[in-house]
């Protein structure tokens, strides 16, 4: 999964805004490099970010999913949790929603999502992107968002969406000290018990420039090896920035994994 942030103020210092050609560039160049998904995102969901009105975010994000889906084979997704905004992604060529809020800020956006028949990527996040970072304290952290993605996925089931149709993210970065993202790759296999495909998002998170001192765009290497560790502990999809290099470092390490569970 490709990365396109059409804002002006994203983490990694790589938002396109307010440039439809140019963001609808970059995702053709990151599927000439080997992207299966295009996530395209309006609003910000850096720590300390402030939410944008609907009306923005589908003026930020429309354009771009309506040109790529005339001009592209991947599979579109929208980064959001606002229901306007998903129905629009979706009526334009969108196929995929993935809410950091497991659909729980919005209520409709889970009518939206079985209306279309849509794909839902449901995210553990402890707090909002304005609180998240507040001192994040766990007691059991594995248990804690295994139960709470258990919690969103009941729900959306009951209320219609295929089993098939879900996507679970443990939410690297969303509510978690650099302690408990490391444990999160550590342990990402346990949430296979969930029976889902497991999403992974660790792509120039602020963990990896704390634990080596870099900015967000000289955090390949540390993305690169979080990738490989996730990938081996059971990632079925990767959200990240540098698609090219990471298609690499998903192949190896996803034969590597494979050729062991051969032997």
């Amino acid at each position: 999964m490709g990365i396109l942030n059409v804002t002006p103020d994203s983490f990694s210092g790589d938002g396109v805004y307010r440039d439809t050609g140019r963001a609808v560039e970059l995702a053709e160049r990151m599927v000439q490099d080997g992207a299966d998904i295009i996530d395209i995102g309006g609003e910000s969901t850096r720590p300390g970010a402030g939410p944008v009105t609907a009306e923005e975010e589908i003026k930020r994000t429309s354009p771009v999913i309506k040109k790529l889906s005339r001009r592209i084979k991947a599979i579109i997704s929208i980064d959001t949790a606002k229901s306007e905004v998903a129905r629009r992604a979706l009526e334009n060529g969108a196929s995929v929603v993935n809410d950091i809020t497991s659909t729980n800020a919005d209520s409709e956006i889970i009518n939206v999502i079985r209306e279309f028949d849509a794909k839902v990527v449901m995210m553990h996040m402890k707090g909002t992107p304005l609180t998240m970072q507040n001192n994040p304290i766990y007691g059991n952290l594995i248990q804690e968002i295994k139960d709470n993605l258990k919690n969103s996925i009941e729900k959306a089931i009951s209320v219609g969406i295929k089993r098939e149709n879900i996507i679970v993210d443990p939410g690297i970065g969303f509510g978690k000290t650099v302690e408990h993202n490391l444990e999160i790759l550590n342990r990402l296999s346990e949430f296979k018990e969930l029976c889902f495909p497991i999403l992974i998002g660790p792509s120039r998170k602020s963990f990896i420039g704390k634990l080596t001192g870099v900015g967000p765009d000289e955090r390949q290497f540390g993305t690169a090896a979080s990738v490989a560790i996730a990938v081996k502990n059971g990632a079925d999809i990767v959200r990240v920035h540098d698609v090219k290099e990471m298609r690499q470092v998903v192949i190896i390490a996803d034969a590597i994994t494979r050729n062991g569970e051969r032997q």
